[in-house]
């Protein structure tokens, strides 16, 4: 009879591959080697996907500020540009939030950015 060799901490292992691969179709939570390429595919997928995450967020911020910077007779590169030379420290996420939830904050925002441009000619 042959030596077991790493009886049981082989099966604990394969045990967390498989919780792992729960939910894949047909072989791909069953057998043991299509286990493992779904699960090192899958984990390839969501570190790429949690970067993807945050881009789209930050085009979404940036189409906000855009919108919002647009219907006061301005673009957003020159917004941005503005607030650069005033010396205005505010990431674009809470830049989006002001324009939505408080117009009127926004507009001193604007108006600083414009008189920034303007001093800068």
């Amino acid at each position: 009879m042959p030596r077991a060799r790493k009886g049981a901490a082989r099966r604990q292992s394969k045990v967390r591959w498989f919780k792992k691969a729960k939910g894949n179709r047909g072989s791909g939570s069953r057998q043991w080697r299509r286990v493992k390429e779904r699960v090192v595919r899958s984990g390839v997928n969501a570190t790429k996907d949690r970067k993807l995450v945050k881009r789209d967020y930050r085009r979404l911020w940036i189409t906000r500020i855009n919108a919002a910077v647009r219907s006061r007779d301005m673009n957003y590169s020159r917004f941005m540009q503005g607030l650069k030379f005033a010396n205005v420290i505010v990431n674009r996420k809470m830049l989006s939030e002001v324009a939505i939830h408080d117009p009127e904050a926004f507009d001193k925002i604007v108006e600083l950015a414009k008189q920034a441009l303007e001093a800068n000619k």
